[in-house]
Formats: structure tokens, sequence, C-alpha cells
């Protein structure tokens, strides 16, 4: 391999995969394909007909019904958590509470599988929290007890604080232009 050697592009495969991963990481994946998976079962079961042998098995109930919109809702608050990640709380306790009651309305809640997949899913969901930003380089890092973030000093940060003035009420410009009182 020399210099003049062209750098070869990264495939198509890659580019998608880490595509991807960054789509994945930013939101409750684990908990909105989990939740998703829980709604299918807990669908199906109660309209499929099922062949042993020559005998026929049929698990319909008069709560199909009732089995069909918890298994839809189950999906659709498993999309919810991948593309609306301010309603992940909300999408997984929507979640735990229909897994409960899939059990009682759909065959033990989709044969315990979609029963487990959706307290799972609504599990992961109440938990997942976003990533935390970094600090800019050259800024104090905020208190994340308080929320604080200490006003920016004029010469960097470890320059002095002007003469008579308290470090409780060094003001700091917000990004809409207000000020803030720290």
């Amino acid at each position: 391999m020399s210099a003049e050697t062209p750098v070869q592009s990264v495939g198509t495969f890659t580019r998608l995969r880490l595509r991807f991963r960054d789509w994945r990481g930013g939101r409750p994946f684990w908990a909105g394909l989990f939740t998703l998976l829980g709604g299918l079962p807990i669908a199906y079961f109660p309209y499929a007909t099922l062949k042993l042998g020559t005998m026929a098995v049929s698990m319909a109930t008069t709560a199909g019904a009732g089995s069909l919109i918890i298994g839809l809702l189950l999906v659709t608050l498993g999309l919810t958590m991948w593309f609306q990640q301010a309603t992940r709380i909300f999408a997984g306790v929507a979640a735990i509470l229909l897994a409960l009651v899939s059990l009682v309305v759909s065959n033990i809640g989709g044969f315990i599988v979609g029963f487990v997949l959706a307290m799972l899913g609504g599990a992961l969901s109440i938990a997942w929290a976003p990533a935390k930003t970094a600090p800019e380089p050259g800024t104090a890092p905020a208190d994340t007890a308080t929320g604080y973030v200490p006003a920016p000093r004029e010469g960097g940060v470890d320059a002095p604080l002007s003469e008579g003035a308290p470090a409780e009420a060094a003001r700091t410009d917000d990004s809409n232009g207000g000020y803030r009182v720290g």
C-alpha cells in the first residue's frame, strides 16, 4: 500500500448499518421492538386455527375483538416508542397496563408470550433515558442535581469573578436572547 493508493469508500451495507445504529441509539429501540412483538401473538391467537393432524383447533372466543384491539394498541405503542421519544413513559405505562389486561381478555396474554414481551417492552421504555451530551470545551460543567449552569466568565473558565459581584448573581445569555439570573 503506497501513498498513491486510493482510499476505498465504505460499502453500502456498512453505511446503512452505521446509519441504523445511529438511529437506534437515539430512541428506546428494544422497548419498542419488544412491545411491538408482544402485540402480535395477543392479536393473532384468538383468530388462528391450528391443525393437529386431522383435528382443527380453533381459539376463537367472544373476546376476540378485545384481543385484536389490545394487540393493535401494543403494536401502535411500540411504533410510538420509536418515533415519539417524548411520550416513552406514557407508552411504557400503557403497554404494561394493556399486557396485564391481556391476561384476562386474550387467552392468557397470547399464551404468556405476548404478555411477557409487552411487559418487558413497557418496562424498558420507562427505564430508557436519552444520552447526555458532553459539555462544550472551555465551559464549566452543569450541576446535574439542580440543572444550574455556571455563567461563563470573561477571559475563560479560570478567570476570577469581578469585584463586588457575588457568584450567585452572575448573568448569562440564553439561546433565546434573554437573561437568566443564576
